[in-house]
């Protein structure tokens, strides 16, 4: 029974490291906690409650929470700290000895938050003495939370699946979400259906391996895909990273004759070495990762898609490097994720003799941040001049207002008072020249 007497009239604040996954779950815990009462607290001003969901999938992720919950302790000495995410996970006692943390739930415990929240508030007298860490272990972990939420964006984060069986070699997911589950399709259903009542016109599809959804139910990432389609109001639909060898030619077919999912991937390629690809246990090599993206391309010529990419990984040899910009350079993408290899305890990559230094990593990831620039300055390029759908985002006040077009191409209107009628308005516009720092193209109404 949750003592709901507790939070009413208090104030929280919010801080999220990492995927889109963590700030669609700590939107969905700033929902519920102000349907209970709670006011978000305004910029400058110390929170009751403070909830940092934490990232682990690199070592400087790890560092940025830390960083973050010491200075969020330091500005709000008198709140009830709260710290989840994947680095409670993994490292409970590191973070629950953090002076001025007084909860630290893991995975298992995230989806009851609030009850955990309740028990412990009523309870606890604050300060470090009174710390308490709740995790279970990673085989342990079964339980998903619902969270279809939008923050202060005017997309929506739909939640479809949570945890990973994959157990790549230089990756601690698994270990930190669990084994990989995921709700039934009605439920998913009911919620995509509730966010177009209230009004949300684009949800995004996430989780961490979303492709592998069916698990638990049986059922198929395509079912949950064609089941969605049929909503009502929601306009926009885009799927987040999915991997290559998940990624079902039906799927692309699906998408390319659908009126609701958008010509957009994101497909997680990591390296594009054949060799590297069999150290980390990838699924895939890299022929099917380049007949998926011909298939994209012949099926949905506009369509964007952004590339993951990881740099100086254990046993990147410089000839595998090579590899993998040559390869980068044959396939037809929009834009690059790069991100630089991170040493992380207990991963099987650790046994890989071939270390690449942190020099030579910068230098990889230089190269690779130019060559995504060239694709993507082209990509827009492309369509300067053509009159595109956008749904546009309520900005800050003084700032320029943004959207995207159906194939992810950002657009940005001038701050004007009269451009903040179009939030979460689908509107066409003419796409003008590059902006001043080339991070999107001009809208002319």
């Amino acid at each position: 029974m949750i003592d709901t007497s507790v939070f009413y009239g208090k104030t929280a604040s919010y801080f999220t490291l990492g995927c889109k996954l963590n700030f669609s779950e700590t939107s969905t815990i700033g929902k519920t906690l102000q349907e209970l009462g709670v006011r978000t607290a305004k910029k400058g001003e110390k929170a009751d409650i403070c909830i940092i969901n934490t990232c682990s999938v690199t070592e400087v992720a790890d560092h940025k929470s830390r960083q973050a919950i010491h200075r969020i302790v330091r500005e709000n000495p008198d709140a009830f700290v709260v710290v989840t995410g994947c680095y409670a996970q993994l490292k409970p006692a590191t973070l629950g000895n953090i002076e001025g943390v007084n909860l630290v739930l893991g995975a298992n415990e995230k989806a009851d938050f609030i009850q955990f929240l309740s028990d412990e508030w009523s309870v606890v007298n604050y300060g470090n003495a009174n710390t308490k860490c709740l995790t279970q272990r990673t085989k342990d972990i079964k339980t998903f939370g619902h969270s279809c939420s939008r923050g202060n964006r005017t997309r929506y984060f739909l939640k479809v699946q949570d945890g990973c069986d994959y157990f790549c070699t230089y990756c601690t997911i698994p270990f930190a979400r669990g084994r990989s589950r995921n709700p039934s399709i009605q439920s998913l259903v009911t919620l995509a259906e509730k966010t177009a009542r209230d009004g949300g016109k684009e949800i995004v599809l996430t989780g961490v391996n979303i492709g592998d959804f069916g698990k638990t139910t049986g059922e198929r990432f395509i079912d949950l895909v064609r089941a969605l389609e049929n909503v009502v109001g929601v306009c926009r639909y885009r799927i987040s990273s999915i991997e290559p060898d998940l990624l079902d030619d039906e799927l692309i077919e699906f998408c390319s004759k659908s009126k609701s999912f958008m010509p957009h991937f994101h497909i997680p390629l990591q390296s594009g070495s054949d060799e590297v690809l069999r150290l980390m246990h990838r699924r895939y090599d890299t022929s099917l990762f380049d007949h998926k993206v011909k298939l994209i391309k012949q099926l949905m010529p506009t369509a964007f898609i952004g590339v993951d990419v990881m740099v100086g990984t254990r046993g990147e040899k410089p000839e595998y490097f090579e590899e993998t910009y040559g390869f980068l350079q044959s396939i037809d993408f929009s834009q690059l994720h790069v991100f630089p290899y991170s040493e992380r305890p207990g991963t099987m990559a650790l046994k890989i003799p071939y270390i690449v230094s942190d020099n030579d990593k910068k230098l990889r990831s230089k190269r690779l941040l130019e060559l995504s620039d060239k694709k993507t300055e082209a990509f827009y390029e492309h369509y300067i001049g053509a009159v595109a759908e956008v749904l546009f985002e309520k900005a800050a006040k003084g700032k320029a207002m943004h959207g995207f077009t159906k194939n992810y191409i950002r657009v940005e209107l001038p701050p004007s008072p009269d451009n903040e009628r179009l939030d979460n308005q689908l509107v066409n516009v003419r796409l003008g020249g590059f902006n001043h720092d080339k991070t999107a193209l001009k809208a002319i109404l």
